[in-house]
């Protein structure tokens, strides 16, 4: 089993550095004023190394060093919200996110005010939204609804109110 310490010291052959212990994907319209930058404070009050995109620069791709950034923290936090699939960009995320998890990474959904299934079959505003990203994204739609489903069947965090 691979040590998921920072130490570095392990008694496994692999042994992985991680830069950060949590790692949250959201999307910023929802939730960075509330729900996720109270959920920031409490981890980083709580003696957990957490990255939150506040200095990140938007583009039109993922920019290797987030890449790399999604690669090296331990718990990727996905807060899947109303808009999250309406985000080209939180999708990249999500699929680098899922793809990570053969490194041994614990990737934890928490459903903010839509229901898992939503996400799991791109109903609601998660069928809106691809409708949307078909358009300009027709090569990567395939792909993210895929991720989507993946992620939407881990065992995660319902929050409702």
């Amino acid at each position: 089993m691979a040590d998921l310490t920072d130490e570095g010291g392990s008694s496994s052959s692999f042994t992985h550095r991680w830069s950060y212990d949590v790692f949250l994907s959201f999307s910023g319209e929802d939730t960075r004023l509330g729900f996720t930058s109270y959920l920031y404070q409490y981890l980083c009050q709580n003696g957990f190394h957490t990255f939150i995109d506040k200095d990140v620069r938007r583009g039109e791709e993922i920019s290797e060093e987030l890449l790399k950034t999604i690669e090296s923290s331990r718990i990727p936090v996905v807060v899947f919200s109303q808009n999250y699939a309406g985000s080209h960009w939180c999708l990249d995320e999500l699929v680098k996110i899922m793809q990570c998890r053969t490194n041994g990474q614990l990737v934890l959904p928490v459903f903010y005010k839509v229901d898992p299934s939503e996400v799991r079959n791109q109903r609601g505003n998660f069928g809106a939204a691809f409708t949307t990203l078909e358009e300009n994204f027709q090569n990567k739609v395939p792909s993210w609804r895929n991720t989507l489903r993946q992620a939407a069947n881990l065992s995660g965090f319902h929050y409702d109110n």
